[in-house]
């Protein structure tokens, strides 16, 4: 499918976004607000389902880690709204851009978005620090970029649900953004890539929604470790789960 930059996308400065994301810390980011055009990214937005409905042809997480959240990642199951900012995000087109920013060249959607697609948060929902997996097993692709945009309009920031970039140890919240309308962050995945979602505290009738997709090469990256799903990390006033963890992820990395 062919698409149009320009009517989709508002015009975007990148010679300051690559300066951005080289100089980013802790790990290489952009935050770009007013990333779509209004239009495009009202009927976005506003074509988003209800908690109650994406349930039903979604994936919801219950675990203790991750829960309140439902994740629909079948482009059958997109509004065509939805379905045409997937195919932005996965052309040509926009890869281009993108590799200007950041400067890694090759890179490659994942059309299937595993782990990606719509991220509809209910009230109470969060999503615990971590770093995602590494590879897609079936193709050994190397997981290079993740790329969040939000779709929440008229978000109140006393609701929470930033999105959290975290320092290497999981010691320091470097950064926080507020899931508000048209919203978008790029940020290099890594093994030092920690980010996470605090609770949710919007009211029942709300949810805070995105679309995420990942971005792979077929090349190795420097510093890539041996394949791995998805590792937690504890906040730092969380003791418990810490004590539970770090076991699990030494155990982890090591098979």
């Amino acid at each position: 499918m062919d698409v149009d930059l320009a009517t989709l996308l508002m015009p975007l400065d990148l010679a300051a976004l690559r300066e951005q994301f080289r100089s980013a810390r802790p790990t290489s980011f952009v935050c770009i607000d007013d990333l779509l055009a209004p239009a495009f990214a009202e009927r976005v937005a506003r074509s988003y389902p209800s908690f109650a409905e994406a349930r039903q042809v979604g994936r919801e997480f219950r675990a203790v880690n991750e829960t309140g959240k439902v994740q629909v990642t079948d482009p059958g199951h997109f509004p065509d709204p939805v379905r045409e900012l997937h195919e932005l995000l996965a052309s040509d087109a926009w890869l281009s851009v993108v590799s200007e920013i950041t400067g890694i060249d090759r890179l490659r959607a994942d059309r299937a978005l595993r782990g990606g697609g719509m991220h509809l948060y209910g009230s109470g929902a969060h999503l615990d620090v971590h770093v995602d997996f590494n590879r897609i097993p079936d193709t050994n692709l190397y997981r290079r970029l993740n790329i969040l945009v939000f779709l929440n309009e008229g978000w109140d920031e006393s609701w929470g649900g930033e999105f959290e970039l975290w320092d290497p140890g999981v010691r320091h919240l470097q950064h926080a953004f507020a899931p508000v309308f048209n919203r978008c962050v790029i940020f290099a995945t890594s093994e030092s890539s920690f980010h996470g979602v605090p609770a949710v505290r919007c009211p029942p009738s709300r949810s805070r929604n995105s679309f995420a997709a990942y971005y792979y090469t077929e090349e190795q990256p420097s510093g890539a470790a041996e394949a791995h799903t998805t590792i937690f990390r504890a906040r730092p006033d969380e003791h418990l789960k810490g004590a539970l963890w770090m076991p699990l992820e030494r155990w982890m990395r090591q098979t």
